[in-house]
């Protein structure tokens, strides 16, 4: 079954599941133009993530998804609000959802795992996922060591489950690039962040718009959490601290609340700017629906340029 259908949505794009940016304004935008909408419960409590599930709805009447970052510690009450709520499709990162796939499956709920290697993609389908989201180290965020270009088909060849590309995808071309490789679908966040209905600070948005293709990079290794974000003071603070073989608790009092300070207070040089690697093809904001139809527009043109090509000499 594709991806869409799996889903019941008219686009195979997923918005990336974005700590305190990916809630009910962004997720109902992206549901309503078509594609998977998807909170990010990361750092919520239950009544919080109740709240943002009923914005939600308020806001359409389109699939949506949750995605559950499972190193926290209050996972079962977040699934229990997932059920009682009716959402039937969540995705995880950070951890495994094995200890919930039998409660997942009791309730019809679609599992959806963003992982960063092949071996882990294998545990997953073993699990019983219904699909998995291969990300690249391209991506904005908490990353894996492998490029999309690389990760992806290795992922298709290794299971037999439906595979959405992500990480460094913002137009029609990275689309149709994922689906030459084998994807069935793309997930997106960096692209989003330059949206009209991203609920993020304006500073956050220009941040994002005025960075190149060199402008990111990846702190957080020494502590076994790689996390790309846009370069600033506090992040070269950060890595000179790295560098220095500082304490974990050195680390993690610099980048307290970082994210907070960029995300609402738009403080991008002492906050976190969480963006992947693709933000030099993010220039203008636009809104939502604009963006998904252009991207899927030119992809498809794209692929019927590309089946005009042949690549055998005569």
């Amino acid at each position: 079954m594709s991806i869409t259908k799996l889903l019941g949505i008219k686009y195979p794009i997923f918005q990336g599941g974005m700590a305190q940016i990916a809630v009910s304004p962004l997720v109902g935008a992206v549901s309503n133009a078509g594609g998977l909408g998807v909170i990010g419960s990361g750092g919520f409590t239950a009544e919080r993530l109740r709240d943002e599930i009923r914005k939600a709805k308020a806001s359409t009447d389109k699939p949506f998804a949750v995605n559950l970052m499972l190193m926290m510690n209050n996972i079962p009450e977040l699934i229990e609000v997932i059920i009682e709520e009716g959402v039937k499709i969540v995705t995880t990162g950070a951890g495994t959802p094995a200890p919930y796939m039998q409660t997942f499956k009791e309730n019809g709920i679609i599992v959806i795992p963003v992982v960063p290697s092949v071996k882990i993609a294998k545990k997953m389908e073993a699990l019983g996922v219904d699909a998995i989201v291969a990300e690249g180290t391209e991506a904005g965020g908490h990353v894996g060591e492998t490029t999309t270009m690389a990760l992806l088909p290795q992922v298709v060849s290794a299971v037999s489950i439906p595979v959405v590309g992500a990480g460094g995808i913002a137009d029609g071309r990275g689309v149709a690039a994922a689906f030459a490789l084998g994807a069935q679908g793309v997930q997106v966040g960096t692209r989003f962040l330059a949206t009209v209905e991203c609920p993020t600070h304006e500073n956050f948005k220009q941040a994002v718009i005025a960075a190149d293709d060199t402008s990111t990079t990846v702190t957080g290794r020494s502590l076994g959490g790689p996390v790309r974000s846009i370069k600033n003071s506090m992040i070269a603070e950060f890595l000179k601290l790295e560098n220095e073989n500082a304490s974990r608790e050195e680390l993690e009092k610099l980048s307290l609340g970082s994210l907070r300070k960029a995300v609402f207070e738009g403080d991008t040089e002492h906050g976190s700017v969480m963006a992947g690697q693709i933000c030099g093809m993010c220039n203008e904001i636009t809104t939502v629906e604009e963006m998904i139809t252009t991207m899927f527009e030119e992809a498809q043109a794209v692929l019927q340029n590309l089946s005009k090509i042949s690549v055998i000499g005569a």
